[in-house]
């Protein structure tokens, strides 16, 4: 079966991430003229050093911000063997996370509010390792499901299980190209495992 793979839409942010970069690139360019002109003082080579620093500056978070927005890489793959999270562009796709399905036991799919965001809500899906996490995710109150969406908990005050799954709990991206039900099914059709939906009681 081919793989599943989700990917976020380009964002007006990452545009204007790319138009600030490239407008500093300029004006680092245009330090390095205005410290020639100045002829060889102590004046024009601190411009021209400044002018080489933001070059090399502004141009690596140009190509940074242009290669995330041209490469389409996936945020999260579905395929036969598990789910993966590709690492972002440019380190290499590999260099991702990877959980096979003999560690998923169920899927659970979350919400909470969120400062920001259109609706003020954001959607997740967590891959539960164990039994446990799974009866936890469909009994508890949803306000002590939070936790399993907050990256910065210590362990310590996580759970038994949960630190897992909460390295496996994926925000559902405003820009991905499939919706929250269509990876799902998509998950379902690789590995039948049962799904609790936790986002509306």
């Amino acid at each position: 079966m081919e793989p599943f793979a989700v990917r976020a839409r380009p964002t007006w942010r990452a545009a204007a991430q790319a138009v600030s970069c490239l407008i500093l690139l300029l004006a680092s360019a245009g330090f390095i003229t205005g410290g020639v002109l100045r002829g060889f003082g102590l004046g024009g080579a601190v411009f021209a050093v400044l002018g080489a620093l933001g070059i090399v500056l502004f141009g690596a978070g140009l190509a940074v911000a242009l290669g995330r927005m041209l490469s389409r890489r996936p945020v999260l793959v579905v395929d036969d063997a598990g789910v993966r999270r590709p690492a972002r562009w440019p380190l290499p796709a590999a260099r991702g996370a990877v959980l096979a399905w003999s560690g998923v036991t169920a899927v659970g799919a979350l919400r909470r509010g969120v400062d920001g965001t259109r609706k003020g809500r954001q959607d997740f899906v967590v891959f539960l390792p164990t039994e446990a996490m799974m009866d936890m995710v469909r009994t508890a109150e949803r306000n002590r499901l939070v936790v399993l969406t907050l990256p910065d908990v210590p362990a310590d005050r996580l759970p038994e299980g949960a630190a897992e799954a909460l390295r496996w709990c994926v925000p559902v991206g405003p820009r991905w190209d499939a919706t929250l039900p269509e990876l799902v099914r998509e998950i379902r059709r690789r590995h039948a495992v049962p799904v609790v939906d936790r986002r509306t009681k």
